[in-house]
């Protein structure tokens, strides 16, 4: 019998298995195609992931194809494709990883009472014959397989560590202990580990796997519960995203066990390139991440209390447990709000090179107070009006002068621009991956400056097809950030616009 001390200290790597383009691709409205998949899996490879799940070979020709093309240009991930206990399922497997350098075959099948009873019509000994040969017989083709208990969480434990020991016995290098259903509790899923450890004789030749769906909101802890009791993989996907309310979000496990010294595990995630997977995700998945989301939301390192905002300022450690530039992001946001302090207006006047004294100071935060009062939050354009100072000139130096798009299906986009910069008419023509881009690509030309753009957010007021579209933007040059904004009809001629206007305030 293992001991779980000895177990846990002598094995501190934790190997991250990433499912986003399997399980959390199976979000209705956000499956992806091939060449998305390949862009995806390359990101992936890149953020230091151990193990990629792309797809489920046997459920498409789409799905099939997938794993061939990412199996040919991943070399340094290892390419893990799913099954059912069906042989035609792990030939499937089989044939879509032939070029992967690095190989796994995952396949299971359920093993609580709900499934055995209701799903299968059958009996514990038969699922646990199924298990064994389904190990077997992808054994036959790889020599690292997989092997998923679904439906682990609701599933008797005695039962479930016969299960394991058994799929061992027969070849499985890792075992899954999913959480199907997201039905367990920290304590519960950590405890159930922990017996797997305990009364597996031959659990020492497997990893133990995690995989917990969100459902009640706990897929993070559980997955940390089952870390600290022995699980040395955990599965997860960006963002979290997956079926029903989701999957293990990869940033919040990732950033978990780095920031706390309890976890006697490391990975090898580059964290850097956490902020930038997570965007790329959220776009090619059309799947929004909303403000307050941990790690990746945009509002995770923004502070509006001007309690806060004055901790932050003095002592980012404060607030904060984890710097924001460890996951990609370049700084903390500090929101004016009819809540912010003192200190965070003085910051954002210094941003925009405006200085004031002491009681000058004064007089616009009593003005800065009763502007925030009636509007939710105050911008640039609201700082310059406080402090006294024109912008007019300042926003008067450059101009959209005209903005012409060719775009469509079986073209590339194309974009001219004309502006007129200190009274000067000048204008560039340039091709993108969009007419936004294209129109974005055109202006930064004319202005000679590094731009990078940090976030486009599009609204709209009333619907239908004559509404204006309204643009806000928020841009960086040279470490400090500019926010812009514009409202149009056309929503290129909006996105030009509020580029415009952020860069209006750099110049």
């Amino acid at each position: 019998m293992a001991n779980i001390h000895t177990f846990v200290t002598m094995n501190d790597k934790l190997y991250i298995f990433d499912t986003t383009l399997r399980d959390g691709e199976q979000v209705p409205g956000c499956q992806l195609n091939t060449i998305e998949k390949i862009e995806l899996a390359k990101l992936l490879e890149s953020l230091g992931v151990d193990i990629i799940e792309c797809g489920f070979p046997i459920s498409s020709p789409g799905d099939f194809k997938s794993v061939v093309e990412i199996s040919k240009v991943v070399t340094s991930s290892r390419i893990c494709a799913l099954s059912r206990a069906v042989e035609k399922d792990i030939d499937a497997a089989a044939e879509a990883l032939h070029f992967a350098e690095l190989k796994r075959i995952h396949t299971g099948i359920g093993t609580s009472d709900y499934h055995i009873k209701y799903k299968f019509n059958s009996t514990r000994e038969d699922i646990l014959a199924r298990a064994i040969a389904c190990v077997k017989y992808a054994r036959r083709f790889v020599d690292d397989v997989e092997f998923y208990a679904e439906d682990a969480g609701r599933t008797e434990n005695e039962f479930l560590a016969r299960v394991v020991e058994a799929v061992i016995a027969a070849g499985a290098t890792v075992v899954n202990i999913p959480d199907t259903t997201g039905y367990c509790f920290p304590a519960e899923y950590g405890a159930k580990i922990a017996y797997l450890v305990n009364n597996v004789p031959n659990i020492d030749k497997a990893i133990i796997s995690t995989h917990c769906h969100n459902d009640l909101g706990m897929a993070t802890a559980n997955t940390l519960a089952g870390v600290m009791n022995g699980a040395r993989q955990v599965e997860v996907t960006v963002n979290g995203v997956g079926e029903r309310a989701g999957n293990t979000a990869l940033e919040e496990v990732v950033m978990a066990v780095r920031s706390r010294k309890e976890f006697p595990v490391h990975t090898d995630i580059l964290t850097k390139n956490i902020t930038k997977i997570s965007h790329q995700v959220s776009s090619l998945m059309r799947m929004p991440v909303q403000p307050n989301k941990a790690i990746v939301g945009r509002n995770a390192f923004a502070h509006s209390s001007g309690i806060h905002q004055d901790g932050v300022l003095k002592n980012r450690e404060s607030y904060e447990i984890i710097d924001p530039q460890d996951i990609g992001v370049n700084d903390s946001t500090i929101t004016l709000t009819a809540r912010s302090g003192r200190a965070a207006l003085d910051h954002h006047l210094r941003r925009l090179g405006i200085v004031l004294g002491t009681e000058e100071l004064a007089d616009a935060y009593k003005k800065f107070l009763d502007l925030a009062d009636r509007k939710k939050e105050i911008d640039d354009n609201d700082l310059y009006a406080i402090s006294g100072i024109s912008q007019d000139d300042i926003v008067q130096k450059i101009k959209l002068d005209y903005l012409q798009v060719v775009c469509g299906k079986n073209s590339i986009p194309m974009a001219t621009v004309g502006l007129i910069i200190d009274g000067e008419k000048c204008s560039a023509t340039c091709s993108g991956k969009g007419p936004v881009d294209a129109a974005f690509t055109a202006i930064r030309t004319l202005v000679h400056r590094r731009i990078n753009l940090e976030e486009m957010l599009v609204q709209s007021i009333t619907r239908g097809t004559e509404d204006n579209g309204i643009v806000h933007i928020q841009v960086e040059n040279n470490g400090q950030f500019y926010y812009g904004y514009s409202a149009d009809p056309d929503i290129v001629t909006a996105a030009a616009g509020a580029y415009i206007n952020a860069i209006a305030k750099i110049i």
